[in-house]
């Protein structure tokens, strides 16, 4: 992926809901002007998530994602609607599609329960609207009456999105409200047969980006060339940030008075958990023999013999702590609603998860009151430098 490409996880996602054939499929593809989904008469024709991302207008970079039928039936319909209700936790905003030839139903009524429980932004749609022989009495003056099959309305359906996700809020830099413009900062990424061939990973792409585009200068360089790499500068940098993998290392060869921190523990600030990261971490300290932890990433990718999730969290853990744990693993959109049986989380920053997936997360950890913490706080507090790694942030000082 490019520097000049939106990432999926910064990208609004938009959910389409409805019953079979109220014609969800036929509205995405006439707001897309895509043939994104299969549609036919058939009921049940879209039988899982349907995804694409893409730009929108007015709306800017999106993800549309068409979901089955919410009415589904038998045990395969169970499942398909299990899978509906997990895109309710990623999604920013929901379009319910309604026959409008048929009116609401029970299955439309559940997910209006679903939208407000979750507060969920959403906009009730009666599609159709083509078919209507005379105006009806069962559409209230809220919802908007489209017809896919001719596009009336769907441009004003695209602006009422639009208008649904505006907001002022400022998005929170990823680490360029740290230095100042021309300051020079040095980033550490280890090349080793875990790293992608051919490119960065995405957090070192992001954080270059949104360092240059704050005039600050970055160094690229990896664990090895680093002392070296510090040696060419005129004066110290004003921040190294590194891989969390080898984090103590980097900490042993950067001057103490240098700021220091990882990738991972900046890509939980952009996402809103750092302060509950600081504050689960202490949960490592009170493990016990037999105790349950779950390791989690957003994404999911080869998994090589030395692992970060699987392999060298796990290590560290067992020996800072000296206790047999039961350490479970999850990846990509697998993750467990009930966390009861665990003590701890551990999840990774979460580059590849927009910021809503990664609340509700959080709250699921909350819910059954269970310490969450992220991959680069844990690995400072495993190699006894969480103090220093969260040194740029000051007010974390008082949540250890």
């Amino acid at each position: 992926m490019g520097l000049n490409e939106t990432p999926l996880a910064e990208r609004i996602h938009i959910g389409f809901f409805g019953q079979r054939n109220a014609g969800k499929s036929s509205v995405v593809n006439a707001v897309t002007g895509q043939q994104i989904s299969v549609v036919s008469d058939v009921k049940g024709t879209t039988t899982d998530p349907v995804q694409k991302a893409m730009e929108l207008l007015p709306l800017g970079p999106v993800v549309i994602i068409d979901t089955p039928g919410f009415d589904d039936e038998g045990a395969l319909g169970q499942k398909r609607i299990a899978r509906t209700k997990q895109i309710l936790n990623r999604v920013d905003c929901a379009v319910l599609v309604v026959d409008a030839t048929v009116g609401i139903c029970p299955a439309d009524e559940e997910l209006i329960a679903l939208f407000q429980k979750k507060e969920l932004p959403y906009l009730l749609v009666y599609n159709k609207k083509d078919c209507l022989q005379a105006p009806v009495n069962h559409i209230s003056q809220e919802a908007l009456q489209v017809s896919a099959a001719t596009g009336e309305n769907i441009t004003l359906l695209k602006e009422k999105i639009a208008g649904l996700m505006q907001t002022d809020e400022k998005k929170q830099p990823l680490a360029s409200d740290l230095v100042q413009p021309n300051d020079v900062v040095v980033l550490v990424v280890p090349i080793d047969k875990a790293a992608p061939k051919g490119r960065l990973i995405l957090p070192q792409q992001q954080v270059i980006r949104d360092l240059l585009d704050a005039g600050v200068s970055v160094m690229v360089t990896r664990d090895f060339e680093l002392p070296q790499t510090l040696q060419a500068l005129a004066k110290p940098p004003a921040l190294v940030i590194t891989d969390s993998q080898v984090f103590g290392k980097v900490s042993a060869m950067v001057p103490a008075e240098v700021p220091l921190t990882s990738f991972s523990i900046l890509m939980a600030r952009y996402k809103g958990f750092l302060d509950v990261a600081v504050q689960g971490v202490c949960a490592i300290d009170t493990l016990q023999d037999g105790d349950k932890v779950l390791i989690s990433e957003g994404c999911t990718h080869h998994r090589q013999c030395d692992d970060i999730g699987t392999v060298k969290i796990p290590a560290w853990l067992r020996k800072y702590t000296q206790k047999e744990l039961q350490i479970e693993t999850s990846s990509g959109r697998d993750f467990p609603e009930n966390l009861q049986e665990y003590k701890l989380v551990i999840h990774c920053g979460g580059c590849m998860l927009n910021e809503r997936e990664m609340r509700y997360r959080q709250k699921c950890a909350q819910d059954a009151a269970v310490p969450f913490t992220n991959y680069g706080i844990a690995i400072a507090q495993l190699q006894g430098i969480l103090k220093r790694s969260i040194e740029p942030f000051p007010h974390l000082n008082k949540l250890l």
